[in-house]
């Protein structure tokens, strides 16, 4: 049995020192871990240099960590025979394919399946915001590991360079334009793909010094993010578990609340003006607060006796209100179609600018936003 699974970690090292390695995949788990299904391995290159690239596919969430060749080599070694139970290795010569039985074992070898390696960096134009090849996109399933956006991802896809495109645009318009540093605080950033996006674009494109933050409530997703970053080695990126009422603010320069539910996007507009941050971009979610109040009066009732009809007003008022609340908090204020209703029903964004000659208002947090 061990016979065969060092041929097929012999194969996968000449693979390595010789070029020919496309992508090995760990399959047919039997370990302590419920939910891990496979391993997919793929080398990547940093700035710390080439590393091996494992994304950890679980049933419902994946997690992302990268290794240096020799630790990654260690650790495929100790996972055969002992977890998985086989592997396919993809090379530019021959596919190895390794399966592992109680007493023994059987190693395949056919006919590749890739003509070529795939290239460990790429060019990334000035005019590309986001590079579709990026490691977190990969980790986030958004791309395949050939840089592919998949066709359940293309609206997601389209939303991320949008908002990449929207930040960039806001910030030439901004003060902020000429800092070579930034402090952003992301208000429930979720799962983080455009946490993620934000950082690589104002890192990797304009060579701002950034430190970003990422909250939060859920701890579960709050620890994938950090995998993901650690895997990225985006070190001025971290993800924490709070809620956006309780976490403090200090010295940031743009607050970010994308799809934060109801009154979570209140919470997050107060933290921005209490904490004057010079930029504040929020897509409200959920207008809840307001809708439960409205009561239509008799000259309107018959025109808004249908459900959508009364939600959109309470939508339309709810974030009015807000647009004002920032305006009287001495922002300059725009509210617009953050991208097509065909890709997110939740498609208004509310952008506050401070303004130059402002004062942060002595102000109090309310029971509600509005």
């Amino acid at each position: 049995m061990t016979e065969n699974i060092e041929k097929f970690l012999t194969e996968f090292t000449a693979s390595i020192t010789s070029g020919t390695f496309v992508k090995l995949t760990l399959g047919n788990y039997k370990g302590s871990d419920l939910h891990l299904q496979k391993i997919n391995i793929r080398l990547i290159k940093t700035n710390k240099g080439i590393r091996l690239f494992f994304l950890y596919r679980h049933d419902s969430r994946d997690i992302a960590k990268n290794y240096t060749i020799p630790n990654g080599q260690v650790l495929i070694r100790q996972l055969l025979g002992t977890e998985f139970f086989s592997g396919h290795l993809f090379t530019t010569r021959n596919d190895f394919q390794l399966d592992i039985g109680r007493k023994n074992s059987r190693l395949n070898v056919g006919k590749p399946a890739f003509k070529k390696a795939p290239p460990l960096e790429h060019d990334r134009k000035k005019e590309k915001l986001i590079d579709p090849h990026s490691v977190y996109l990969n980790a986030l399933g958004i791309t395949n590991t050939n840089g592919e956006v998949g066709s359940q991802q293309q609206s997601k896809w389209r939303q991320i360079n949008k908002y990449v495109q929207i930040l960039a645009d806001l910030l030439d318009r901004s003060d902020l334009k000429d800092r070579t540093s930034l402090n952003i605080v992301d208000m429930g950033s979720g799962k983080g793909y455009l946490t993620f996006a934000a950082y690589d674009y104002f890192k990797n494109i304009r060579g701002v010094d950034v430190q970003m933050t990422g909250v939060e409530a859920r701890s579960d997703l709050a620890a994938i993010a950090n995998d993901v970053a650690r895997a990225s080695e985006f070190d001025g990126l971290e993800f924490v578990q709070a809620t956006i009422d309780s976490y403090p603010l200090k010295d940031v320069n743009i607050l970010i609340a994308l799809h934060a539910c109801d009154t979570a996007t209140d919470d997050a507009l107060f933290q921005g003006i209490r904490s004057g941050a010079d930029l504040i971009v929020a897509a409200p979610c959920c207008h809840k607060q307001i809708r439960k109040q409205m009561k239509p009066p008799p000259m309107m009732h018959d025109i808004l006796k249908h459900g959508v009809m009364i939600e959109r007003v309470a939508e339309t008022l709810t974030d009015g209100l807000r647009a004002l609340l920032l305006e009287r908090a001495g922002y300059a204020t725009r509210l617009f179609e953050f991208i097509s209703v065909e890709h997110t029903p939740k498609n208004n964004m509310l952008v506050g600018t401070k303004l130059a000659e402002a004062k942060i208002p002595t102000i109090s947090k309310p029971r509600s936003a509005i």
